[in-house]
């Protein structure tokens, strides 16, 4: 699995599609990276690889604080899976290489 990069993402929001760049970093089981877009940067935490399933966390404060949770898959060169947006439920992302 090849996720060394940057990933143009799109995330599935109540308000509207969210558009960001998504940097990641696997070394062993371990994901590290930062996501930016309009409301700013967000490090990457509690990053981890487990078989071919991605997860990580980010805290996004812009428009409103919350921690977005992660759980996806790299297939044919492209990210895709689902988020949860805290009090919001449940929706899904997309990512392209950059």
């Amino acid at each position: 699995m090849a996720v060394d990069g940057k990933w143009n993402l799109t995330i599935k929001t109540p308000m509207g599609d969210q558009t960001g760049v998504l940097t990641l970093k696997q070394e062993g089981d371990a994901l590290t990276g930062e996501m930016s877009g309009s409301s700013g940067n967000a490090p990457i935490e509690n990053g981890a690889v487990e078989g071919d399933v991605l997860k990580w966390h980010a805290k996004v404060t812009s428009p409103m604080p919350i921690t977005l949770e992660f759980e996806g898959k790299e297939d044919g060169g492209n990210l895709s899976g689902s988020v949860k947006l805290g009090a919001f439920g449940s929706s899904t992302f997309s990512g392209t290489p950059a």
